[in-house]
């Protein structure tokens, strides 16, 4: 099973991408709605790959990966972007970061879990 935490502050895009990747059969999902309570959870645990939704209240997925990423033990696990606003300098910023892939919202259900698989490589 592929450990994977999601960070996503909506819940109904919570559900959604947990059913979708639940029923891939090859997803164990954590879930935290905010970088804070992910950045709590990782303490004691190293998922496989992370998933982080861009625009979060508070801390952006950007800002939560780059504390994720002082961490020793999460410096190379591969993190998967959700956004809306998809610049293309953006794109080029989060690359830059190590973001292994950046999936546009809305996002496909069905294809959510192949495109998570892709980018861990």
């Amino acid at each position: 099973m592929i450990k994977l935490l999601h960070v996503e502050d909506d819940a109904d895009i919570r559900e959604i991408a947990k059913l979708s990747l639940e029923l891939s059969g090859e997803f164990d999902v954590t879930q935290c709605d905010s970088g804070p309570e992910a950045l709590e959870f990782v303490k004691d645990n190293t998922p496989d790959i992370i998933l982080l939704d861009m625009m979060m209240p508070g801390m952006t997925g950007k800002e939560t990966l780059e504390l994720m990423r002082e961490m020793p033990h999460l410096r190379d696990t591969p993190a998967v972007f959700m956004t809306a606003r998809a610049q293309e300098s953006e794109l080029d910023e989060l690359r830059a970061m190590g973001a292994a892939a950046v999936i546009s919202k809305p996002f496909d259900p069905m294809s959510l879990a192949e495109q998570i698989k892709a980018a861990m490589g």
